[in-house]
């Protein structure tokens, strides 16, 4: 999962990208609307967490303009302002979410997590591909019901493809949302990882579509107690 991060407190974005970061998230910070402008035009993300207070406009406005340009990522709104109409006029702009200051950061995660995977239309936060089963919230991965062990790297890569069933995923696509801008990783990097994945998750867990991408096999099923 790919953030960025648009607070203009230097200490706050700090500490709240190094926690993010902790739990496995790629985490991108700009402390300006312009920033962000510029980021969202020509990055992608998997989400956006923007304060309202910014050095160069307030981030409503900046969010209005996203949404009138078709920008469509969600955006959670993490703000100190706690009036009724501060949330209103976010969510009119096009928030998905609101969260005030102070704040605890595995709530942030919780909500990241739960807005990116309503994202990509799934209700229940266990996502369930064949026998691989992603629990977005505990951000573990089962496979017949036993714990895969994965780095953060694999786990990213994963949980894009499986969030993306049964969509085929391009090796641009995964560079973009798996891996740090300044990577840029080739495409054989990435099957590396793959070939990783499917000794720990079966051979067939995860299929090569020549000159496409890769997708998961095996059919999304609803998630069942």
């Amino acid at each position: 999962m790919k953030i960025l991060l648009v607070e203009d407190d230097a200490a706050l974005a700090q500490g709240l990208a190094g926690s993010l970061r902790d739990a496995g998230l790629l985490v991108e910070v700009a402390g300006e609307g312009r920033t962000a402008d510029f980021l969202v035009s020509t990055e992608r993300y998997d989400a956006v967490v923007l304060d309202l207070g910014l050095p160069d406009g307030n981030g409503t406005q900046w969010l209005a303009g996203w949404r009138e340009r078709g920008i469509d990522l969600p955006v959670l709104i993490l703000t100190a302002r706690e009036r009724w109409s501060d949330k209103a006029a976010g969510f009119s702009a096009g928030a998905d979410d609101y969260v005030t200051k102070p704040f605890e950061t595995a709530e942030i995660l919780f909500r990241l997590r739960a807005l990116v995977r309503r994202a990509h239309g799934h209700a229940h936060p266990v996502i369930t591909v064949g026998d691989i089963a992603l629990d977005t919230h505990a951000g573990q991965v089962t496979r017949s019901g036993m714990p895969v062990s994965l780095t953060a790297q694999e786990f990213r890569l994963l949980s894009h493809l499986i969030h993306a069933a049964p969509r085929i995923v391009s090796r641009t696509e995964l560079s973009e949302h798996v891996y740090d801008g300044d990577q840029e990783p080739d495409s054989n990097v990435i099957d590396v990882q793959v070939s990783r994945l499917r000794r720990k998750l079966g051979a067939q867990a995860i299929e090569t579509i020549r000159g496409q991408g890769y997708r998961m096999n095996g059919h999304r099923e609803p998630y069942r107690c």
